[in-house]
């Protein structure tokens, strides 16, 4: 659904309270948005605990009012959200807006190739925060980014067996990302771009054969019920845009202090929520298994196909950064990204993975303490 920027506004206007300015002597409310119902990792830690940590942190002075889900605003409509102040903060998928986030967007196009989602978290922040072709991008788009989101590997969630090329030939396969549809098209597959959020509808009704997302989503969006067949085939990771996207004049209105506090509470927050989105989604399989789903290893021949596209998509990233993205200087940008991946493993090997404490601890240390004291202020 499109929204112009008036009817948006009017449309959501009677759920929005004004923010209340900061004073000495006032809270600053302000609303804060994610379209994943209220239990989906990005919500439940991303949201409503990085809430409750921005509260305590500030000691009161910051008063976040959270909405998940789709009730204030539908996934397309989070950018123009922030940027119509209808949300002072909000989680937004830069894969709805490619036009808008042709950056972001380039450089997602690597996601393919990677499988940890806790290097890539952190990875992707570290990178957002300072590579100066994005940071660009976020400032056109009057929009602070302060920290990442980043799935599992996605898998295979079908209503049949797909366990081999022939299996998948024909399916029509929700997919997200240019680069995993293109792969699904080459694989014999037909890729179809729809939300999330309609997965279900799209499995119930037939429209959809497979869908391809992380593994917790068997459990926190009931796809056990409508797709009895779970292939593990790793088909990429997402990471664009921003977990916590700000409203640029609520971020210039705030305080160094209150800045801070942000910070520090998506640190925490952002770390936490990976490792628990790991394990949520480990668990999810052992729970669909437990209902009479089928969670299948694909065999040689899908897996082979996959690790050939990536071999392939790794070739032609800068090509499709030039050319379908507008990127000015591609070996530059995608060069720093991975770069910037290769520091953080290294950094990660020596941390436990578990400790989500330490692991904000080195989020704080080697991203937030080092970003300059006006990031943000345009």
């Amino acid at each position: 659904m499109n929204f112009t920027r008036n009817t948006l506004t009017l449309a959501v206007g009677a759920l929005v309270l004004p923010v209340v300015a900061s004073s000495a002597h006032a809270a600053t409310s302000f609303i804060a948005n994610s379209f994943y119902d209220q239990q989906h990792p990005h919500s439940r830690y991303g949201y409503i605990e990085w809430a409750e940590m921005v509260k305590e942190l500030s000691n009161g002075e910051l008063q976040p009012e959270v909405y998940t889900g789709t009730v204030l605003l539908a996934p397309r409509a989070n950018l123009q959200g922030i940027q119509d102040n209808v949300v002072q903060v909000a989680h937004h998928a830069a894969i709805y807006t490619p036009s808008e986030m042709p950056v972001a967007n380039a450089v997602q196009e690597l996601g393919f190739n990677y499988d940890d989602p806790l290097i890539g978290i952190l990875a992707v922040t570290d990178f957002s925060l300072n590579n100066p072709t994005q940071l660009a991008e976020w400032e056109e788009l009057d929009i602070v980014y302060l920290g990442a989101y980043n799935t599992p590997s996605y898998v295979l969630f079908c209503r049949e067996p797909v366990r081999n090329l022939e299996e998948l030939r024909g399916k029509r396969i929700r997919t997200a990302g240019s680069t995993v549809s293109a792969w699904v098209e080459q694989a014999g597959g037909t890729p179809v771009n729809v939300p999330s959020s309609e997965m279900y509808s799209g499995l119930d009704r037939g429209s959809l054969d497979c869908a391809s997302n992380a593994a917790n989503d068997l459990i926190d969006r009931s796809l056990w019920e409508v797709a009895e067949h779970t292939t593990l085939l790793p088909t990429g990771m997402y990471w664009s845009g921003p977990q916590w996207g700000f409203n640029s004049g609520f971020w210039a209105s705030l305080n160094d202090e209150e800045r801070d506090v942000f910070k520090e509470a998506t640190a925490k927050a952002m770390t936490r929520m990976i490792v628990q989105y790991l394990g949520a989604s480990e668990a999810a399989l052992e729970e669909a298994a437990s209902h009479g789903n089928n969670i299948y290893e694909p065999e040689e021949d899908l897996m082979a196909s996959v690790e050939a596209f990536r071999d392939e998509a790794l070739a032609n990233v800068y090509d499709k950064a030039r050319d379908e993205y507008g990127v000015e200087d591609p070996e530059a940008l995608i060069d720093d990204f991975i770069a910037t991946y290769e520091k953080w493993d290294a950094l990660i090997s020596e941390v436990d993975r578990q400790d989500e404490e330490a692991l904000a601890e080195l989020a704080m240390e080697e991203i937030y303490n080092k970003l300059p004291a006006d990031y943000g202020i345009y």
